[in-house]
């Protein structure tokens, strides 16, 4: 496996800077006092979102990152493989966020966030 997203079978590696955000999702009560319970909202209760960049990079490298998020135009997941520990997970991902950034007429960078979703 390779780390990053599979495009047409071509593996695009984002930067060595992915920022992984985990979020508990639960149900809370505060009673005061400082006490507080807690409930586990859902089977999969961890929210994962996951940022990424590819910075200078030739044009038509970013294009193609940019047309296939265009195609999955926030609602269709797909796969991306993340580093963990030794080794390496993939996870399913959906991406509503993503930006380009222009710099000449031959290098060019963009950034996403990979929100993760629980399908199969």
């Amino acid at each position: 496996m390779t780390i990053g997203i599979s495009i047409g079978g071509t593996y695009y590696t984002p930067d060595r800077n992915i920022q992984q955000s985990s979020t508990p999702n639960m149900y809370k009560v505060d009673f005061g006092d400082g006490y507080e319970q807690r409930l586990q909202r859902g089977i999969n209760s961890i929210k994962e979102t996951f940022n990424v960049s590819f910075n200078n990079r030739p044009n038509t490298e970013i294009n193609t990152i940019m047309d296939f998020l265009d195609t999955k135009k926030g609602v269709t997941s797909f796969s991306f493989t993340i580093p963990n520990g030794s080794g390496e997970r993939t996870v399913k991902v959906v991406c509503d966020t993503y930006s380009q950034t222009y710099f000449n007429t031959s290098i060019n960078s963009c950034t996403a966030t990979f929100r993760r979703v629980y399908e199969p």
